[in-house]
């Protein structure tokens, strides 16, 4: 029996969906595992939007988990799909390329310089390391093996069988035209919507409709070139005699179906059979699949030819970037679940598609919103440290840090994302000098080691070296500016002579934070200790001022990283040098 512990989660989305999936299940295969799916295509690059396929349904059936049921996450690699054409960008992949198109993915070759054997297995590898240190528990299940092993024989030819009942499902959908205007809240299913479908399987594809010898829901792939270019010619349903001619290289065979192993049912009745066949009972799927005649839609009615139902879950948006468009595999240069995992933890990347609906749509940050949510996660991890944090937020942050295998690893001390920026960008790769630097930020808890940093310090550095822009990163000048030195008013010399005067007291994080806050409001005749309330609005505008002098007096602009970091990277020495003392 499982253990059915009441949820103290109730007010997130995950709970409730899990909520229904337990529910139906034990509606459909009483005392069988509660089954859910993903379905990716490595036709390329598997990014950020195609891991919303995946993290849905894991999030659900680790909420399952953690109730004491047995839970199923298979994932479809559609790596028996054609290849559609040549992704832009890619590594080691030109033109030469496209004399492949039409072959399953699994018969492609792999990039120049891969070590893997072919195409599918190459964007396969790179996505279930990613899930792996994502803490993904699933089971893979290669389409390629599925169907060149008759796996699916049975369901092939009761397909076939039923062709014509699977015709009149999809007739009713072939003379629908999309509306000439989107209703009020619809949103259209603009290119980089119908590009990022390929990740899911719903690519357009022929839904079998031009054989000629009828409607046929299979196509055969080429005996002699690999590729589906094929027509049905005839078939004979006592014999399962098939004859098909391939369009591209013009060989032609008749083969029994009955032992043929190399052709798949076209992604329109491909999808639903699996349901069937897999028990599927929740599967999300992206909003190009809410139009008419869509994947989900069909499939609907379809799997009832099988045998099956259709799998409950949500339509989901789609993910973004941080000053970029919708992502779109086909342009290249899409970030992928690898690429976030470089720069940030994978609490931080589980917690962006946990606290968010399905169907409401977000940004992942790689630009410099990175450090406002780093802080915006820090301060939600203090929050469930006091208890102070609500319901929802204390669900998400959970399925962040944990699944219900354990506690995912993390970093010891996790000091603040953009104070390890600064000192990755200041230090340039100089360990000794960023330990140096981290150690004295608060001293009566010195850092022993980088390695009480990491991984953030790591996930911080590489973001530093790989999407900052070379002029915006940080260098400090060599020599006093003289002439700047030379021109100041006694207010700013003042000012100087005030945080000159502070240094050696003041040298911590804090107390160099106090410090560069304070000045203005000395010399303005308050406390340095005087909050903002107590204050004129001018006094901010004298720190503003403040705060670029000192920016361009230590590293010739008029912003950098935050001023107190900056001095302890610097070092007191050489900052009294730069500051003219």
């Amino acid at each position: 029996m499982p253990i059915v512990a009441q949820s103290t989660e109730t007010t997130d989305w995950v709970s409730r969906f899990a909520d229904e999936v337990i529910e139906e299940s034990e509606r459909r295969a009483p005392g069988k595992p509660v089954v859910v799916a993903s379905g990716l295509s490595p036709s390329g690059p598997i990014h950020l939007g195609n891991l919303r396929e995946v993290m849905t349904p894991h999030l659900v059936a680790d909420e399952i988990r953690r109730r004491g049921y047995q839970v199923r996450h298979l994932i479809s690699w559609d790596d028996y799909d054609r290849y559609r054409k040549v992704p832009a960008g890619v590594p080691g992949v030109d033109e030469s390329w496209a004399e492949h198109i039409g072959k399953p993915l699994t018969s492609v070759p792999a990039p120049k310089g891969s070590t893997h054997a072919n195409w599918a297995e190459h964007f396969k590898a790179a996505m279930i390391e990613s899930l792996g240190e994502l803490g993904v528990e699933f089971d893979g299940i290669s389409q390629t093996a599925q169907y060149t092993s008759g796996v699916y024989r049975e369901q092939i030819l009761h397909a076939i069988k039923h062709r014509g009942d699977i015709d009149a499902i999809l007739d009713q959908y072939r003379t629908k035209k999309a509306p000439a205007k989107k209703q009020q809240g619809q949103k259209p299913v603009d290119e980089a919507e119908l590009e990022a479908a390929e990740g899911s399987g719903a690519a357009a594809e022929d839904d079998g409709s031009s054989a000629s010898a009828g409607y046929f829901p299979y196509k055969p792939y080429c005996g002699n070139c690999e590729k589906d270019l094929t027509t049905v010619t005839s078939y004979d349903d006592d014999s399962t005699e098939l004859t098909y001619a391939c369009t591209a290289c013009g060989f032609s065979e008749t083969v029994r179906l009955s032992e043929f192993n190399r052709g798949k049912l076209v992604w329109k009745v491909d999808w639903p059979m699996r349901w069937a066949h897999e028990g599927v009972v929740f599967e999300p799927s992206g909003v190009d699949h809410s139009s008419p005649g869509s994947s989900f839609q069909v499939g609907g009615q379809i799997v009832g030819i099988f045998g099956g139902k259709q799998p409950i879950g949500p339509m989901y948006a789609f993910v973004g970037i941080s000053g970029m468009a919708k992502m779109s595999s086909s342009k290249g240069g899409v970030p992928t679940p690898a690429d976030a995992l470089e720069i940030m933890e994978p609490q931080l990347l589980r917690w962006l598609y946990a606290r968010r609906r399905p169907n409401q749509s977000f940004k992942v940050a790689f630009d410099q919103e990175i450090q406002r949510l780093y802080d915006e996660w820090d301060r939600l991890d203090a929050k469930v440290a006091d208890g102070s944090v609500l319901p929802a937020d204390a669900a998400a942050h959970s399925r962040a840090v944990r699944t219900a295998a354990g506690e995912l690893p993390r970093t010891a001390r996790p000091l603040p994302y953009r104070t390890l920026a600064s000192v990755a960008d200041i230090t340039a790769g100089h360990e000794d000098q960023a330990l140096r630097i981290l150690s004295e930020l608060d001293p009566e808890q010195p850092l022993t080691s980088l390695d009480e940093v990491r991984p953030r310090y790591d996930k911080a550095e590489a973001w530093i070296n790989t999407h900052v822009p070379a002029e915006q990163r940080t260098i400090v000048r060599d020599e006093p500016d003289a002439e700047l030195l030379k021109s100041l008013d006694e207010a700013s010399r003042q000012s100087l002579r005030l945080l000159l005067d502070g240094l050696a007291e003041h040298w911590s994080l804090d107390g160099l934070t106090h410090l560069v806050y304070g000045v203005p409001k000395v010399q303005a005749g308050f406390s340095a200790d005087a909050t903002p309330k107590e204050l004129p609005p001018e006094i901010k505008t004298a720190q503003r001022s403040f705060f670029a002098l000192l920016y361009h007096l230590l590293v010739g602009r008029d912003t950098g990283p935050r001023l107190p970091t900056l001095l302890l990277a610097v070092g007191q020495e050489r900052v009294r040098a730069l500051l003219g003392e």
